[in-house]
């Protein structure tokens, strides 16, 4: 009888502890990081990413601020009325990044590539604001390769750099380097590479030797 008693009181404490999440041992839930959006009630499973993911929770509130800066900017590219719809369309697509085999690299080069977009088209987006996440479009001609290269840079942990080239893109993240500041990245080209010491600019894309950039006025 003791021990269908000790086993019962076990038991109990058992489910008591899992329905309070008062177990000594219980996995803490995740931080909830800022967004520009309610994450409690966020209902796509990206946006739930986003909510815990401190690189993603930065890049999203930098977007919206560049978001309503070109919808303040009467001589962006597109005009804000096209801005707010493409951004409508944006938030769709970036959401489909559910289903992609990474959901997070996916999601980071549709914010990199959305911020790209924003900065490149609107002057008042590239004002100097000193709590900006992000630079550029800078352009780059590199040795030996014809296309302009243009960069923008997300200033967050990692780092995530978006270069765009005649009709290719890629998004590369920072890596640990000795000296400057190195992104790297894939695709199903093979890998990427850009590394940055002040005005030392190097680029390797697949297929070819490592190239020294110069940086050159955006277009």
């Amino acid at each position: 009888m003791k021990t269908v008693t000790a086993l019962f009181t076990c038991l109990l404490a058992a489910s008591v502890c899992a329905a309070t999440s008062t177990c000594v041992n219980a996995a803490p839930s995740s931080p909830i990081f800022k967004t520009s959006f309610d994450c409690p009630q966020a209902r796509a499973s990206i946006e739930k990413l986003v909510c815990r993911d401190p690189q993603l929770a930065q890049m999203d509130i930098e977007l919206t601020r560049l978001y309503r800066l070109a919808l303040t900017d009467e001589h962006s590219v597109p005009r804000p009325d096209k801005v707010m719809i493409d951004q409508q369309f944006w938030i769709k697509a970036r959401n489909q990044c559910a289903s992609a085999p990474a959901p997070k690299a996916c999601t980071i080069r549709s914010y990199a590539e959305r911020a790209h977009q924003l900065r490149q088209g609107s002057a008042i987006v590239r004002t100097k604001d000193p709590d900006r996440l992000t630079e550029g479009p800078l352009a780059f001609r590199c040795a030996g390769f014809d296309p302009l290269i243009t960069a923008t840079y997300f200033s967050t942990q990692p780092g995530v750099v978006y270069l765009k080239w005649a009709n290719t893109s890629i998004t590369l993240s920072q890596v640990p380097s000795d000296s400057g500041t190195q992104y790297t990245g894939k695709d199903s080209q093979g890998n990427y590479s850009f590394w940055q010491n002040d005005n030392v600019v190097l680029f390797q894309k697949p297929g070819s030797a490592e190239m020294s950039c110069t940086a050159e006025p955006a277009g």
